[in-house]
């Protein structure tokens, strides 16, 4: 039966010469990478790796498991490009040495808490009867509320974030210093922290919910940066005037086009004639197929959200327009998937 499968005729992909049912199959099974990536975090195995090259029953002694499960996890973890073999020795790649390493200030192993969290899995396993219902079939969507998650997101995504917060803050600066910026959806508070260590007189305001402003406010004072805190929903709370910037990110993605637009309208009633806000997205092209990690993100904001999507940035430009925004561009953002609209009150 399994032989009659993989010979059956199908249709081609374009610039595939023949049916590919490697393709096919990776994908059915794609779960267990994300598992075992997971299960190599939890068990030390990338920090291990780190001392040197190892055998697997080295590695069973450093990681106080059985040889047999950690070999079978090792060898997964090589035909899938996250480690290498050589000898019965294994090793950190490039890759794995830099983003999975807890020593490494750019390891990404901190974030699946977020990432993999319990409501994110479940929501994938109903993906069916959220197309058909056309929103998320989540009991409790990632939608903006104060949920507990954005706590978790809030501790556990600084690796992903920090290279953009120092980016948006060069951006910032370009049009001189700024004497007043607002960070909404705050979270972890790395965009606000960045402006400040460039501009140490500047004002920052941190609007997030009161949960995640005690993370925000944890990391200011680690920084040695002040910050003010404006507790509440982006859609209610008193945000104030006169801000040179107002930081808006990973938030659009959330909502529909009808509240983006009643965000957009609010942020720009608090800039002063000629702020900007600057708004982090994953911005699909409008083919919606490339770039792939942007293009691919709409399935999460589906599966997750009772109307998100990732907009492009044909559709940001209309938003912005009956915000009444002015001039816009948009930037890549170096070392990240995600891209930069700055857009003109």
């Amino acid at each position: 039966m399994g032989s009659a499968i993989f010979c059956e005729k199908a249709d081609i992909i374009p610039g595939m010469s023949e049916p590919n049912p490697t393709l096919i199959w990776e994908t059915i099974t794609a779960h267990q990478r994300s598992a075992a990536l997971k299960a190599a975090v939890e068990l030390g195995v990338f920090d291990k790796l780190g001392s040197g090259p190892l055998t697997a029953a080295e590695l069973a002694s450093e990681t106080g498991v059985a040889e047999r499960g950690v070999r079978i996890l090792c060898d997964f973890l090589t035909v899938n490009g996250l480690i290498a073999k050589t000898n019965d020795h294994y090793s950190h790649t490039l890759t794995s040495a830099v983003f999975l390493d807890s020593r490494s200030p750019a390891s990404m192993a901190p974030t699946l808490p977020f990432l993999m969290n319990e409501k994110l899995m479940e929501a994938s396993h109903l993906l069916t009867e959220t197309i058909r219902r056309n929103r998320t079939a989540l009991d409790e969507p990632l939608a903006g509320e104060e949920v507990r998650e954005w706590v978790t997101f809030a501790q556990t995504m600084h690796p992903m974030m920090a290279g953009a917060a120092e980016f948006i803050a060069s951006v910032i600066l370009r049009e001189g210093t700024p004497t007043k910026v607002l960070d909404v959806a705050a979270s972890h508070g790395l965009f606000g922290i960045a402006v400040a260590r460039l501009a140490p007189d500047c004002e920052i305001l941190a609007l997030d919910f009161p949960s995640v402003l005690e993370v925000t406010a944890q990391n200011a004072r680690a920084a040695g940066v002040p910050i003010s805190l404006l507790p509440g929903s982006a859609f209610t709370t008193e945000l104030g005037s006169g801000y040179d910037a107002v930081i808006v990110t990973n938030l659009f993605h959330h909502f529909d086009v009808k509240d983006n637009i009643a965000l957009m309208k609010r942020f720009h009633a608090g800039l002063r004639p000629g702020g900007r806000m600057l708004t982090l997205e994953f911005v699909p092209n409008d083919d919606r197929i490339s770039p792939p990690i942007a293009a691919a993100f709409s399935l999460m904001m589906l599966a997750n959200t009772p109307a998100g999507d990732a907009y492009t940035m044909s559709e940001y430009s209309k938003m912005l327009d009956e915000a009444g925004f002015g001039a816009r561009e948009l930037l890549d953002v170096p070392k990240s998937p995600a891209r930069l609209i700055v857009a003109s009150a």
